[in-house]
């Protein structure tokens, strides 16, 4: 992967989506356990998602059952939240 420097000056790896996925995957797949894969791959990601999000003015909302993730305004955040509830409601009704 070749290195570049990002807006800030601070030096990044440069890599195609694939390249990124699979190395993600690597990390994922050299955890023991639960507990290490939190603390190795979830929560970075999660961390660096949200410091773009919030640098950019988006809010992150993350939902449930199998992992929904929705980028948003601040705005538009409780409107769709109330749209998930909904859906999700109903969808266990029935």
């Amino acid at each position: 992967m070749a290195r570049n420097k990002n807006k800030h000056g601070s030096p990044q790896q440069t890599a195609s989506p694939d390249e990124l996925m699979a190395a993600i995957i690597t990390r994922m797949e050299d955890c023991p356990n639960a507990e290490a894969l939190n603390d190795d791959v979830i929560m970075p990601f999660i961390l660096a998602l949200e410091k773009v999000c919030e640098a950019r003015g988006y809010l992150m909302n993350i939902y449930g059952e199998r992992s929904n993730i929705a980028v948003t305004t601040p705005d538009d955040a409780e409107t769709i939240y109330h749209l998930v509830e909904e859906y999700l409601d109903a969808a266990t009704e029935n």
